[in-house]
C-alpha cells in the first residue's frame, strides 16, 4: 500500500509524470480525442451517475481549510448545525432516490472521526440509506482502521478523502492537517475494502503543474481511486479564498480529459462550481470524460443546480442517468 510521497521521484514516477504533461499539453482535439476512446472503452458514454451529498453536521471544524466555509477559522455567515437525525437523513436520501440519484454521500464537519454515540449514529444512516439499495458515500474526515472496518460492515460503499491539492502546494491551503495524514486514511479506507473517493479542488491559486502533480499523486495510490471529484472553487465571503480568481475553462476541460485518460475505470465526478458553468462547458467536460454529477440544490453549504436543471441539460443532451448494475 503506497501511503507516502517520496522526495526523489523513480524512473517509473518520472514515466508517469511525463505521460502526464504530455497528455495535458497535447493540442485539445487530440487530448478530447483520446479521452473518448478511453471513456467509450469503459463507460457507456451516454450514461451519468446522479449523486446526492447531504450535509449531516455544519460548521465549528477545527482544520483551517482556507477554502470552507465550516472553518472555525475563517468569519462566514454559516450558522453551525448539530449531526442531524437518522430520519432527516433518510428522508433526504429516498427523496435523492426518487430523483434519479444512485450515489448518497453524507458528508460531517469533523477533524476526525471520534467513536461514540455519534459515530453510531453514522452507521445506523449508512445502515439505513443501503436497505434503499443506493450507493452510500461518507466523508467525515480522518478514519481510524477500526473505524473504517464498522463503517464496511454497516454497508458503506466509498468513503470520500480528497487530497485537495499537489504536495507541494497543499501547506498554502491547510496547515492543520498534513498530507500524509490524508494519504493514512485513505490507506485504512482501502484495507478495510471500501472503494476510495479521491481528487481535488481547482482554483485556489495553483499553478497548471500542481494539478499535474495532484494527478501524479493520486495515481501513486494502490489500489487506485475508484471515483474521482473534481471540484471547482466556489470562493466563500470570509475564506482566505474568497477573491481567487475562476478556473479558466479550457483548462478545466484539459484537467477532465487528463483524468480520464490516466483512470479510464475511474468515475470522473464533476462536483463543486457547476453553477458557475455554462450548459456549454458542463457538455464539454462530459465530452472530455466527467461521468458523475451532484445534483441537488445545495452542496454541503454552497449553491449547486437543482434536479430540474439537471434533467433538462442531459436532456438536451441526449443522455440519461446512470442505473446500477
Amino acid at each position: 500500500m503506497t501511503t507516502t510521497l517520496p522526495q526523489t521521484l523513480t524512473a517509473a514516477q518520472e514515466s508517469v509524470r511525463e505521460r502526464i504533461d504530455r497528455t495535458y499539453h497535447q493540442p485539445l482535439p487530440d487530448l478530447l480525442f483520446e479521452a473518448q476512446r478511453m471513456h467509450r472503452e469503459h463507460h457507456d458514454p451516454r450514461a451519468v451517475q446522479l449523486c446526492t451529498l447531504c450535509n449531516i453536521k455544519t460548521g465549528l471544524c477545527p482544520e483551517d481549510c482556507g477554502y470552507c466555509s465550516q472553518s472555525v477559522h475563517n468569519k462566514t455567515e454559516l450558522e453551525p448545525q448539530p449531526l442531524a437525525d437518522i430520519e432527516t437523513v433518510l428522508a433526504e436520501a429516498t427523496a435523492a432516490k426518487a430523483h434519479g440519484s444512485t450515489r448518497f454521500c453524507m458528508g460531517a464537519a469533523w477533524r476526525e472521526v471520534k467513536d461514540g454515540a455519534q459515530f453510531d449514529r453514522v452507521l445506523e444512516m449508512v445502515r439505513q440509506v443501503a436497505a434503499l439499495q443506493m450507493e452510500v458515500c461518507c466523508t467525515l474526515g480522518m478514519l481510524k482502521p477500526h473505524q473504517a472496518q464498522r463503517l464496511k460492515e454497516a454497508g458503506l460503499t466509498a468513503y470520500n478523502h480528497n487530497l485537495d491539492t499537489s504536495p507541494e502546494y497543499y501547506g498554502k491551503v491547510i496547515t492543520t492537517r498534513t498530507y500524509q495524514d490524508r494519504l493514512e486514511t485513505i490507506q485504512a479506507v482501502s484495507a478495510a475494502g471500501i472503494s476510495v473517493c479521491c481528487g481535488g479542488i481547482l482554483g485556489m491559486g495553483e499553478a497548471v503543474d500542481d494539478r499535474l502533480s495532484l494527478l501524479a499523486a493520486l495515481a501513486a495510490l494502490d489500489p487506485l481511486p475508484e471515483s474521482i471529484p473534481i471540484n471547482c472553487l466556489v470562493p466563500v465571503a470570509g475564506t482566505p479564498l474568497q477573491n481567487v480568481a475562476p478556473v479558466d475553462s479550457i483548462e478545466l476541460v484539459r484537467m477532465v480529459a487528463t483524468t480520464r485518460v490516466l483512470f479510464p475505470k475511474a468515475i470522473v465526478r464533476l462536483s463543486a462550481g457547476r453553477l458557475q458553468m455554462s450548459d456549454e462547458l458542463q457538455a464539454l467536460c462530459m465530452l472530455a470524460g466527467a461521468n458523475s454529477i451532484f445534483t441537488g440544490p445545495v452542496l454541503l453549504t454552497t449553491p449547486n443546480p437543482d434536479s430540474t436543471q439537471d434533467e433538462q441539460l442531459l436532456k438536451r443532451l441526449g443522455m440519461v442517468p446512470r442505473v446500477l448494475q
